[in-house]
């Protein structure tokens, strides 16, 4: 073989190796991902996760997480709206900062971000102290209507998927939702504390926040949310216990507001190519999160039709107007 031949055989299997690479990774060297909430939360977890993937799947060499803690996620897409044209960003968002715009009547909305994809989904969960005196969540039931008042619920942000969903419990059991008496916090972690120390009657949140604590005996279940039982979570659901209700949350990443078409194009290839890898779907199988990815057009659907449904469900248990 002659060297002219060697030569164009070495480019073409170097020229081979670099097309075989994630598109995303020919495109982003650093990338800085906002989690707007206090770490210890969902948020903050799906942005470590995020960190941890792109980086190790070769996908972006450089991720930094950033945490803007406060009013469920509207002091930081306030403060992430100010990145415009910002190409190397991104914010983790999803259900509970659609709750919180719409409740805190937020001047900065989801329209003023560029949608990118909807990452994933999980189910929500009730669990109170392993001493507590609420044994089934026919207990629990008994005592919202003897004193609404009386069951102080820990949980994120107000209007967030945790306030929702215990304003629909209190609703599906004959309670009025108005009477809920809702113990927001800024993130999971500062909500924990709050369980763990007995300063609440009991925790609502997402099943995978709470099954360490329930795992390490802190902790025990009064129900989960999900259709079905979840697989690796030995807890039953409310709608075998009687209760009527049915509801997921879901996490979703944006990028700043007037980004250029091939910033979007890029940051969207390197969500693409993250949850394609082996290493994001171990993720997924270790925290118990649904693989809900959805992008481009469909995802910008999506956000308009589920900002109308959070509005009536939020004014239909009178936490928006």
């Amino acid at each position: 073989m002659g060297k002219g031949t060697t030569r164009r055989t070495f480019f073409a299997v170097a020229l081979a190796a670099v097309m075989a690479l994630p598109a995303s990774a020919q495109q982003m060297d650093q990338l800085t991902i906002m989690a707007p909430a206090a770490p210890g939360g969902g948020w903050d977890g799906t942005a470590r996760v995020m960190q941890d993937v792109l980086q190790s799947a070769g996908i972006v060499k450089s991720v930094t997480v950033e945490n803007v803690a406060g009013a469920g996620g509207t002091v930081g897409i306030a403060q992430f709206a100010k990145k415009k044209g910002d190409g190397k960003s991104l914010m983790v968002s999803g259900l509970v900062m659609v709750g919180a715009i719409l409740s805190n009547k937020s001047p900065v909305t989801l329209t003023d971000v560029t949608p990118i994809a909807r990452l994933t989904s999980e189910w929500e969960a009730i669990a109170v102290p392993a001493d507590s005196e609420l044994k089934t969540l026919g207990d629990l039931i008994a005592k919202l209507k003897a004193d609404p008042g009386s069951v102080s619920w820990g949980g994120g942000s107000a209007g967030g998927t945790d306030h929702i969903t215990a304003a629909l419990f209190a609703k599906t059991v004959g309670v009025d939702p108005a009477k809920v008496n809702y113990i927001a916090h800024s993130g999971g972690g500062e909500a924990m504390a709050s369980i763990l120390g007995g300063h609440v009657t009991l925790g609502i949140n997402s099943a995978s926040e709470l099954e360490p604590q329930v795992k390490a005996g802190k902790l025990r279940w009064l129900g989960v949310s999900s259709d079905q039982r979840i697989p690796g979570i030995d807890a039953p659901t409310f709608k075998e216990q009687g209760v009527d209700l049915v509801i997921g949350n879901w996490r979703a990443v944006m990028a700043p507001p007037g980004i250029s078409q091939v910033d979007r194009e890029k940051l969207t290839a390197v969500i693409d190519a993250m949850v394609k890898s082996e290493q994001w779907k171990q993720k997924l199988t270790e925290r118990n999160w649904l693989d809900n990815y959805l992008s481009g057009p469909e995802f910008e659907r999506y956000l308009a039709e589920e900002n109308q449904r959070v509005t009536e469900v939020l004014k239909s248990v009178g936490l928006v107007n």
